[in-house]
């Protein structure tokens, strides 16, 4: 059931980050056009699309521990002898669940210290630049427990994509 529940986490987390990198094609697009074609540049898309450039960078960041697509991860397997893999493989998902509960933990807590000051060409929060690392933290917690799960029970996780 939690790996039910994670791929379907993740599928949305990349159908999220697709629709992110559309919106930001379309804020830098009307950008461009504004500037040269208008004459007069929009003051809003350059911060909407580095805003969009969090969500879409952390939502990917946490699908790729979900899926194993960071090298870090399939480093040191091939150096140790073959009993060392599974202990190895939950020290690194540990690892990565630590990672992720700090991140969202400090993200949060910056969140919290700047959700007074906004983001003057959008009128919204400064919380909003810190929330997607609180998501990503929160998800690669939950996908490290996956496949800790995974690993305990001599499963593998398949990737969200397939």
């Amino acid at each position: 059931m939690l790996t039910r529940i994670c791929s379907r986490i993740a599928k949305l987390s990349l159908q999220l980050g697709v629709i992110g990198l559309v919106l930001m094609l379309a804020a830098v697009s009307y950008q461009v056009f504004g500037r040269y074609v208008l004459n007069s540049t929009p003051s809003w898309a350059e911060s909407l699309a580095l805003l969009l450039v969090l969500y879409v960078t952390m939502l990917g960041c946490a699908v790729g521990v979900r899926d194993a697509g960071h090298i870090g991860m399939e480093l040191l397997s091939g150096a140790v002898p073959g009993s060392w893999h599974i202990p190895l493989a939950v020290t690194i998902h540990f690892l990565m669940l630590l990672f992720g509960g700090l991140m969202a933990w400090n993200c949060a807590e910056m969140s919290v210290s700047v959700r007074d000051y906004m983001i003057p060409t959008l009128g919204i929060s400064e919380a909003w630049r810190y929330a997607p690392m609180v998501l990503a933290g929160l998800l690669i917690m939950l996908f490290s427990i996956e496949h800790v799960v995974a690993l305990v029970r001599g499963e593998e996780v398949k990737p969200a994509w397939h």
